[in-house]
């Protein structure tokens, strides 16, 4: 079944296509990536070609592995990944910019048949259950942490992503922080040597086997847990506190970093201290590379960021993704100012 966000954006092309004066030249950009902000920038996309109809953005949301590939290649003019590129990548892509587009969280979904209640979990309690050492769901550790709540004496079936993924980046990235067994083993990646599970292609793959799986423990970018009306779990900051992913647990996530911004861009929020942080936050980026092959895309790519970064904001919210913090704007407007 063709996503409802494609859908909608389909039709707005064709709309806008109708609308175009003869003879005006359509200029195609086309990117590749992260699935975690697909919704969003599909939004994007629609709302910027109205606005500009002899633009039309193609987008492969084929995970942030494939996007990291493709802007590599430069078979794409931009790319997108929920994990920055690592150093080792960025020497194979010389004059790649990273730049944060919008803010999320990613959440564990779940699917226990009988169980109504909001589970709550520990960083700890998750790199276990991914490791393999809590194998049921009730397990002392989990229960402990749930009074009252019946959990099953069933298996734990863990999903996680199949192909290389910014959503496993941060997940894996928060784990190692608080598991030194996890960072040990399994390390922090956008593809990695899973311990146990099945695999599910994008955040929709992932959320739909946890949804048709009973007993299955997932995680996902919110707004794929709230679309696919599947539970997700609360999870323990590095107060002490248990929060339910929300805009402003991401926002308070992002205040730290926000003031104390690498020239790059390139920084981790995940286990972000503060006692309304919700612990596994993150930026997402998009790709760039600052000479641009091909002028006339690369000046309609800089107005779309510019646009992206201001204009396209206000969209955040509706599909429960947190605004950039206006410090960020300001850098990446300068950085922006960079790319010819």
């Amino acid at each position: 079944m063709r996503n409802p966000v494609a859908n909608l954006l389909a039709a707005a092309v064709v709309a806008a296509a109708a609308a175009l004066p003869a003879g005006a030249q359509t200029i195609q950009l086309n990117g590749a990536g992260a699935t975690f902000p697909y919704p969003i920038y599909s939004k994007w996309f629609s709302e910027y070609h109205k606005i500009h109809p002899n633009v039309q953005i193609n987008y492969q949301s084929i995970g942030s592995g494939g996007g990291i590939r493709q802007i590599t290649e430069r078979t794409v003019d931009f790319g997108a990944s929920d994990g920055p590129m690592t150093p080792e990548q960025m020497q194979g892509a010389p004059g790649i910019m990273h730049f944060p587009t919008v803010m999320g969280a990613v959440v564990p979904v779940y699917s226990i048949p009988g169980v109504e209640a909001e589970l709550k979990f520990t960083g700890p309690v998750l790199a276990d259950i991914y490791l393999g050492k809590i194998t049921k769901w009730n397990d002392r550790a989990i229960t402990a942490l749930n009074p009252g709540v019946r959990l099953p004496a069933t298996d734990i079936a863990c999903v996680h992503r199949a192909d290389g993924s910014g959503t496993t980046y941060i997940w894996a990235d928060y784990l190692a922080k608080v598991s030194p067994e996890w960072r040990k083993r399994v390390g922090v990646n956008t593809s990695l040597k899973w311990p146990v599970g099945v695999g599910g292609k994008g955040n929709e793959g992932v959320a739909g086997q946890v949804k048709q799986q009973p007993g299955s423990i997932g995680y996902v970018e919110l707004i794929y847990a709230i679309q696919n009306k599947i539970d997700f779990g609360l999870v323990q900051n590095m107060s002490g506190r248990f929060l339910k992913a929300s805009l402003a647990g991401v926002t308070a996530a992002a205040a730290g970093a926000a003031n104390a911004m690498p020239k790059d861009f390139r920084v981790s929020i995940t286990n972000a201290p503060g006692p309304d942080s919700y612990p596994i936050s993150s930026f997402t980026w998009l790709l760039v590379y600052q000479n641009q092959k091909d002028k006339t895309k690369g000046k309609i790519l800089t107005d779309f960021v510019h646009w992206m970064l201001h204009d396209g904001q206000r969209y955040c919210p509706e599909l429960a993704y947190a605004p950039l913090p206006p410090q960020v704007v300001t850098l990446e407007e300068a950085a922006l100012a960079r790319v010819k």
